[in-house]
This record gives structure tokens, C-alpha cells and sequence, in this order.
């Protein structure tokens, strides 16, 4: 079921003229079937800078932002983000028409084999049926994660439980990728119940990945509105699943450049998106909803943020100078939630303060454009569902599992090590190299 990559040549780019926000991919990947130097005139229009080895982060300028802004590290196969337009492509497909259209599992099989199975289908059966076994070998685990369910926050725990999965090298990359994304799921869904006083939930195999992860982590009891909530969170699970070279991801390609394990890829990009400046904003946005409460509270409020030189949470992106597409398409998903019979007081809220934020930020900030991002309609859609708050982050990884992994595997296919190199800017010692 799994196919293979073709092999894709190295990336050596500068940054460009249009080159904005956090590193990027290059949106024409180069097959190959061996890595090519450049060519004299390539190589004589690099930047000068330190020295670095071939592949990996190539020289840069010797002087810039910081943060690795516009530096390309990877040429891929699996998403761009054209944060200019206001565009997310997931190997070859708009985050649009893949959201509605498409779930968890057939995103899955879209990053991890290219293929993008209708539900029905003989392939999209099989993924589903191997995730949900996947689950129950991910519950048979519980026993063995000591105590690492007992933290008190959601993102420590899960770092700590992957960390107890065993990884053998015999094991063939499918089942890596189908462990380790049930685990996260199932993982968080414990540390939930745990955490509110109640015995995890064992999967149901027979249940897709979103529905059966909600039935675990937020209810267990019957619902009328499941399948419309369950829907819901596979639109969320999708248009989160990859997304460029975010910080997690860049995070997972460096330890699989090292040749390591999965596990440690997984466990690494955790660690990244664990910092409140990458996955970190879905709850302070329902924090600030709840403190504004109503539409007309929410130009006044704002402004006090402003004038205090405070972030307006879920506002403002790295790469988009646009409203985020992912805002968006979330932002559909809470609309279709209703339709359905679910009330979601807090979308038209969202959508009072996101209007005021705008405003304020165009005329507070004129030179940077500032606009909603995913974090925003995330943590309506999550509330919607009816997860708790204090999940949303391990949510987000529960659905980036799906890219890490894909990513992970590029990387170790076609990639070398990353090594880039950095400027020293500290004193030298004395002698007649400081003359």
C-alpha cells in the first residue's frame, strides 16, 4: 500500500527577492536519481559566507534576520506556502478542496504515498482498518508508560509516553508511520480522561481516526451530533496535518538527517511544538474570547492591548502577509458544524473580534500586514467539538503527526545531514590572530 518517493535533488537557494517569513521549500522539486553540484555560474552567485558542508543548509548570506528567514533547506514533494497569496498546497492539492473533501486517513495516504483514496475504496479501507489496529496496540502500551500520563500538561505528557515507544530497526517505515500517529492520539486521549478523573477509553478499530479519538478524549457516552462532530475534527485534523517548513517539522528533518529513529524525530518536533510561539496559541485565543465575551467589548479591549505593546493572540503569521487559509477553511467547518445542529456561540465572536483586530492592527502597525491566522478559528472549531482547552496543542500534534513522518521519511530518502554553520560574534583570544 505504501510507495515509494522518487528521489529528489538536494536544495542549494539563496534566499529571493519575494523570500518572506519562516524557511521555505521549493515549490518545483528537481527528481533525480543522484545529487548534482552546482554549476560554476550557481556556485559563483551564492552569497559568500562561512563555509558549510554540501547538502543540509548550504552557505547564506553572511549577514541577515535571523530565525533562518527565506533560507531554503529541502526541496519537497509534500506541501508549499505561498505566503504572499495566501496559499497552502499539499502535494499538488489546495488545502481547500482537500478539507470537506477528504479524512485523517486519506490525508495520511496523500503525504505518506503521494495517492489520495476516495472513502470506499479498497486503499482507504485498508489504512483505516491498519489505524485502528494500530490504536489498540498503541492502548495494549498504557501499562508501560510509568508515569507519564501524570503531568500536569498535556504536551510534557506526550513527550514523555512517545518516548517509551520502541522503535526496532526491523521495523518497516508503514508501521512506523501507523504506530506512532495512533500513538499520539491514543496517548492524548488518556492523558485527557486522566487528567479530568476518569479511566482512558480503549479505541474502537471499527471507528475513523477522528471519531473514535474524540470518543476517547471527550466523551465516551452517546451523542447524537458524533458524526457531525467527528467530521468537524477530520477537517481540523487535515488542514493541520503539514504545513511547509514550520519549526516542528524543520526539527523532525534535522534528527532524521542523523539517521535516528522516527521516534526520536517525533519526540524532537514535540519539543518544538510544545514553545508558545509555534503550537502554543490555540487556548490563549479562547482565553481571549472568553475575556472580551461580547462583539461590542471587542474594539475596546483591543485597544488597550495595543497601547500596552501586547499580542493579539491568533492574529499574524511568520510566512502570510494574508489571512491564513487554514482560517478559512476552519472557519467553514464551524459554519457546517451548525448547520448540523451544533451551536457554536463563539464563532460569531470570533468573527466580531477577528474584524476589530484587523482594523486596529492595520492602523496600529500600518507596515506590517497582520491578518487572522489558524490559531484563531482552531480553537473555535476544538471548542465546537468539545474538547477540552487544555488539549488543543496535543490535538494540533495528533493531526502533524502525519506530516512529521512524511517529512521524516523524505529526509532520510533523499537527504544529508543538516549541518549548517553559524558566526561567531565573541571575542578572540589574544595574540597575533586579533592584531
Amino acid at each position: 500500500m505504501m510507495s515509494a518517493m522518487p528521489t529528489i535533488a538536494p536544495a542549494l537557494a539563496a534566499p529571493s527577492s519575494a523570500s518572506s517569513g519562516s524557511p521555505t521549500v521549493s515549490t518545483a522539486p528537481t527528481v533525480s536519481t543522484a545529487s548534482k553540484a552546482p554549476t560554476a555560474a550557481a556556485a559563483a552567485a551564492l552569497p559568500k559566507g562561512p563555509a558549510a558542508p554540501a547538502g543540509g543548509i548550504e552557505p547564506q548570506p553572511a549577514a541577515g534576520p535571523g530565525g533562518l528567514e527565506g533560507i531554503v533547506v529541502a526541496d519537497t514533494l509534500l506541501s508549499d506556502v505561498d505566503g504572499e497569496r495566501g496559499r497552502l498546497v499539499v502535494r499538488g492539492h489546495d488545502v481547500e478542496d482537500l478539507t470537506g473533501r477528504c479524512d485523517f486517513e486519506a490525508m495520511c495516504a496523500l503525504l505518506w504515498t503521494g495517492e489520495l483514496p476516495a472513502a470506499g475504496e479498497a486503499k482507504h479501507a485498508a489504512l483505516r482498518a491498519a489505524l485502528g489496529q494500530a490504536r489498540l496496540r498503541a492502548w495494549q502500551r498504557l501499562p508501560s508508560l510509568g508515569d507519564a500520563l501524570a503531568a500536569d500538561d498535556a504536551m510534557e505528557a506526550l513527550r514523555a509516553a512517545l518516548a517509551h515507544w520502541r522503535c526496532p530497526a526491523t521495523m518497516d517505515a508503514a508501521t512506523a508511520r501507523l504506530d506512532l500517529s495512533a500513538a499520539m492520539a491514543v496517548f492524548a486521549a488518556a492523558w485527557a480522561r486522566r487528567h479530568h478523573g476518569e479511566p482512558p477509553l480503549r479505541p474502537d478499530a471499527t471507528l475513523g481516526h477522528a471519531a473514535d479519538f474524540l470518543r476517547m478524549a471527550a466523551s465516551g457516552s452517546a451523542d447524537p451530533f458524533a458524526a457531525a462532530r467527528a467530521a468537524a475534527l477530520d477537517a481540523y485534523l487535515v488542514t493541520a496535518a503539514d504545513h511547509g517548513m514550520n519549526a516542528s517539522t524543520f526539527t523532525a528533518r534535522v534528527v532524521a538527517s542523523t539517521q535516528s529513529d522516527a521516534v526520536s524525530a517525533v519526540v524532537a518536533a514535540l519539543g518544538a511544538l510544545k514553545g508558545p510561539l509555534h503550537g502554543g496559541a490555540p487556548g490563549p485565543v479562547l482565553a481571549m474570547l472568553d475575556a472580551i465575551g461580547e462583539p461590542a467589548n471587542a474594539a475596546p479591549w483591543i485597544a488597550k492591548r495595543l497601547a500596552a505593546g501586547e499580542r493579539i493572540m491568533g492574529m499574524g503569521h511568520r510566512v502570510y502577509r494574508v489571512r491564513d487559509p487554514r482560517a478559512a477553511v476552519l472557519e467553514a467547518a464551524v459554519e457546517r458544524l451548525q448547520a448540523a445542529g451544533v451551536a457554536s456561540p463563539r464563532l460569531a465572536l470570533a468573527r466580531a473580534v477577528e474584524a476589530v483586530a484587523t482594523a486596529s492592527l492595520r492602523e496600529h502597525r500600518p507596515e506590517r500586514r497582520m491578518a487572522a491566522n489558524v490559531e484563531f478559528y482552531t480553537a473555535v472549531i476544538l471548542d465546537a467539538v468539545g474538547l477540552p482547552h487544555e488539549l488543543f496543542t496535543a490535538t494540533f500534534a495528533v493531526a502533524r503527526v502525519a506530516g512529521w513522518l512524511a517529512h521524516y521519511d523524505e529526509q532520510r530518502a533523499h537527504g544529508r545531514l543538516i549541518r549548517p554553520a553559524s558566526r561567531y560574534v565573541g571575542a578572540l583570544p589574544p595574540g597575533p590572530q586579533a592584531a
